[in-house]
């Protein structure tokens, strides 16, 4: 059997969000605790998809033990169905082995979302052209907290393979753990966060097709 899987919950008033420590992306939210992390461990299968694209392996046990090691307090935002807060586990140190992998997962989780806007409807609901446009435009954000920023020339020329592009360097880079602007984040939170919401909106995307998940 694995070991058990390190989680940090997020506890707003309303809703809480179970995260996994070394698997960004892997973070899900419901009404209280357990049921957050029933939530994550529903979800495995779903992440396991995206750690197959990074050439890693997910364990087939890896939410049979869930083992909550930090808890930090939500805002507004946690209740609103967004996670919002960093937790010290996201400000340890990065190595260069441990930021490659980060940026593996990350680039997974970004073709898992192109690979189900190919396979996915339009409409029911949100089009999913203006999701895809959601995800964009969140990423342009967040990125500037790691001070990744392309001008409106290199926005227009380069768009989303050159801003992807910025922030795998920056990410790749080894980090003491610390925000390297004022109100920024550290590196670990912010793949976590952009890791988060793009497969919040693949798996959205996904839910509303005629066919089920795979």
């Amino acid at each position: 059997m694995s070991p058990a899987t390190a989680v940090y919950l997020e506890v707003g008033r309303t809703r809480t969000f179970a995260c996994a420590v070394e698997w960004p992306g892997w973070c899900r939210a419901a009404r209280g605790e357990e049921a957050a992390l029933r939530a994550l461990g529903d979800y495995a299968p779903r992440y396991a998809r995206v750690v197959d694209r990074a050439g890693m392996t997910l364990p087939a046990d890896i939410a049979t033990a869930l083992s909550v090691v930090e808890t930090v307090t939500g805002t507004a935002t946690t209740d609103f169905g967004a996670p919002d807060a960093v937790a010290e586990v996201d400000r340890r140190p990065l190595d260069a082995e441990s930021a490659g992998r980060i940026v593996a997962l990350l680039d997974a989780a970004w073709e898992e979302l192109a690979a189900v806007v190919a396979e996915g409807p339009r409409g029911g609901g949100r089009d999913r052209d203006a999701v895809v446009e959601h995800v964009i435009e969140a990423e342009r954000s967040y990125a500037r907290k790691l001070d990744v920023r392309l001008t409106a020339a290199e926005w227009r020329d380069g768009h989303v393979p050159l801003l992807r592009s910025r922030l795998r360097e920056a990410l790749a880079l080894p980090s003491a753990g610390v925000p390297v602007v004022e109100r920024g984040w550290p590196p670990r939170y912010l793949a976590r966060r952009i890791a988060w919401h793009v497969l919040d909106h693949a798996w959205e995307i996904e839910d509303r097709s005629p066919v089920a998940p795979r």
